[in-house]
């Protein structure tokens, strides 16, 4: 079974716990922020390797003005803009702006890059859902 279907699962009973001692707190609520089989740009997700997998659940802070290099995925992931903006910038052109609230189901195997459009720290919380050994991303030749 794949993960990404088992997982809500396994939170059920957390939220479960969590409305029991709610009493008097409000009503806790879970909102869909994201949910596709396409990248941002409309790409067909890859399927789930059959590899021992690994998540990985970073944070990424880029300072106002700074656009990091071109680079690739070769795992799935999604990213959470948690403050700040950020423009994802693909090699076919296209681009994703994005601000804080914003989710983002980032691209697979394709060359892009971003970059702060904002006078503020932006900063995304991305889950990678990889495997183990396998890099997170790989930079294009001569770019940092």
């Amino acid at each position: 079974m794949k993960l990404l279907y088992i997982l809500p699962l396994l939170l059920l009973p957390l939220f479960a716990q969590a409305s029991d001692h709610s009493a008097g707190h409000g009503e806790i609520k879970a909102e869909i922020l994201a949910q596709s089989g396409h990248s941002w740009d409309g790409t067909k997700l890859p399927a789930y390797p059959s590899e021992d997998p690994e998540i990985t659940v970073l944070k990424v802070t880029v300072p106002p003005g700074a656009k990091l290099g071109w680079h690739r995925h070769p795992s799935i992931n999604v990213g959470y803009m948690v403050s700040g903006e950020l423009v994802v910038f693909a090699e076919g052109g296209q681009k994703m702006p994005l601000k804080a609230g914003d989710p983002l189901i980032e691209l697979v195997d394709t060359w892009h890059y971003g970059q702060n459009t904002g006078d503020v720290p932006a900063e995304i919380v991305v889950v990678y859902i990889g495997v183990e050994g396998r890099p997170l991303s790989i930079m294009k030749d001569g770019d940092l």
